[in-house]
């Protein structure tokens, strides 16, 4: 279906609703405020919302921009990072994810590139089920990237690269700074703990923040506009193939054939928290 925006917020009530007539997904880009070395606060929000749309574009799906207020994790020792709780974030993306579904999405995949957003996305998924009987979709982004592409990464620049990249995508390359002042090769100064960080997954293990801005992160020196511009290049080029790798298509398949199989469950088990929960 041709579309003239896949963004939300960006749609008339009128395209929403002709949308809805063929098709039901949507792609929900988890975000964060925080300190992150040399590039915008809100770098990690802008990363997953151009990995949303052309997710989007790949399934004929629509995103729902505009929500970069979730747990940060260690970052909260920056000044500008915006720190809400893990249990606030569950019952704000819940309430988000229950609208969704009574407008007619049942679709829905929540993203993030954030580390830490696993604390809030997964229990919020796993209760919704519980709930409605629906399942949604949680997809961790730098998981996704670590098992399906490292061949793609020479160096962290090419991380670096996905950033100025994605700013690009969602037109905002002049909000990436002119600046070689945030590259360096000094430790984090958490690394003592590194051991019982690793005990569970991506900062769930026990609480800490930074002692340092330093510590989140060391990023690209990027001195000019053509470094901008070479960086965006590649970037936009990493999250094509990551997103291609995907394979979105088959994966909103089975989000399909998942929920005609667990109605079968529920039939068969009724004592299931989600049996009888189903209402469209």
């Amino acid at each position: 279906m041709e579309l003239r925006t896949r963004i939300l917020p960006k749609m008339l009530n009128s395209e929403v609703e002709s949308y809805l007539e063929h098709n039901d997904i949507i792609i929900v880009p988890v975000g964060t405020v925080e300190m992150h070395g040399g590039f915008p606060l809100d770098s990690e929000t802008v990363i997953s919302e151009a990995y949303a749309l052309k997710m989007a574009e790949a399934c004929d799906g629509l995103v729902l921009t505009g929500l970069p207020y979730f747990y940060a994790g260690a970052t909260a020792s920056g000044r500008g990072t915006v720190q809400v709780s893990i249990r606030q974030g569950i019952d704000y993306l819940s309430a988000i994810a229950h609208s969704l579904l009574r407008q007619g999405f049942k679709r829905q995949v929540y993203i993030s590139f954030h580390g830490p957003a696993h604390m809030t996305c997964s229990p919020m998924v796993r209760d919704f089920f519980d709930e409605t009987g629906v399942p949604i979709l949680y997809m961790d982004l730098s998981m996704q990237m670590t098992k399906t592409a490292t061949d793609l990464f020479k160096s962290l620049d090419s991380f670096h690269a996905i950033t100025v990249g994605a700013y690009k995508m969602m037109g905002r390359l002049q909000d990436v700074p002119l600046t070689t002042a945030y590259t360096h090769r000094a430790p984090q100064t958490c690394a003592p703990f590194d051991d019982i960080f690793a005990l569970a997954y991506q900062s769930a293990a026990i609480g800490y923040c930074f002692a340092d801005q330093k510590d989140h992160m060391s990023t690209t020196a990027i001195p000019d506009e053509a470094t901008r511009d070479r960086l965006a290049a590649e970037g936009e080029a990493l999250i094509d193939e990551l997103v291609r790798r995907m394979d979105m298509p088959h994966v909103v398949d089975q989000m399909r054939k998942l929920e005609a199989y667990n109605d079968a469950v529920a039939a068969a088990k009724p004592w299931m928290p989600s049996a009888g929960k189903k209402k469209v």
